[in-house]
């Protein structure tokens, strides 16, 4: 899937920067990781390519398309990780470095924005409609949001869910419970299912799910829907981007790079 805006213009590397920083607040964010600049390219951008993830695979997408910079919601470096510049780090680091590509990445501000964000993009594809910001969050750092969806059963938006992200969904809990009071946190939040269920919700949306909650939603009733880390995640970086793209008047193109995660 690729989202082109072509435009002709080129901005400073730290004008975009600015921009993206601007919009997204990273300073207000407790992170697993830096969010910004994450790897230095040349000083002036044209054309920007945003995807999931910045695996070899993306940078080398951008290199084709001749990519000054790189806008990932998944970057390179992670808090406790190894710091050796060893196997597929250097990879990626010299195919970013020969090529003098600017690497952005924003994690949890990126899950965050109201709009343009992870959570509020997915909800908007399937239909959720978000309650207001003062009301509807939950979880650490209120990076979960709360929504309101009208299905017959929670087996009846399962099937809407895999229709829409095009992949199998995991179910688990009480299929047959009328959804109305959503709530969904993109990626790996599993660990947000306990304050989904204290919010009083009928069903927790996610990428991800671990043993314990398969009890939990057998336990409380509310329904849990797994629909793919990846899946659940592709549409925050070419939002924010093309929405920053656009008020630079600077070329954006999304390439998603298939992942069954």
């Amino acid at each position: 899937m690729t989202i082109h805006a072509p435009t002709s213009g080129s901005v400073a590397r730290e004008t975009l920067l600015a921009a993206f920083d601007a919009l997204l607040q990273p300073a207000l964010f407790k992170d697993h990781g830096p969010n910004g600049l994450q790897v230095e390219g040349r000083p002036r951008v044209h054309k920007v390519v945003s995807g999931v993830t910045a695996s070899l695979a993306l940078i080398d997408a951008a290199i084709e398309v001749g990519a000054d910079a790189l806008f990932v919601h998944h970057g390179l470096f992670w808090r406790g990780q190894d710091g050796r510049v060893t196997g597929w780090m250097k990879q990626r680091l010299a195919r970013l470095l020969a090529h003098d590509i600017n690497l952005f990445a924003y994690h949890l501000p990126l899950d965050a924005h109201p709009s343009l964000g992870n959570n509020a993009q997915l909800a908007q594809r399937l239909g959720v409609t978000l309650l207001d910001p003062a009301e509807g969050r939950f979880g650490d750092q209120s990076l979960g949001f709360l929504g309101q969806c009208a299905s017959a059963s929670a087996a009846q938006l399962a099937d809407h869910v895999q229709a829409v992200l095009g992949r199998s969904v995991t179910l688990v809990g009480d299929v047959d419970r009328p959804m109305r009071r959503v709530a969904l946190c993109t990626g790996g939040a599993q660990g947000y299912f306990e304050a989904a269920i204290a919010a009083g919700v009928d069903v927790f949306i996610t990428g991800e799910i671990s043993e314990p909650q398969a009890h939990y939603a057998r336990e409380s009733a509310v329904a849990y829907i797994a629909c793919g880390h990846h899946a659940s995640e592709r549409y925050g970086a070419p939002a924010v981007a093309a929405h920053v793209a656009d008020q630079l008047g600077i070329e954006h193109l999304f390439i998603d790079i298939p992942n069954p995660a």
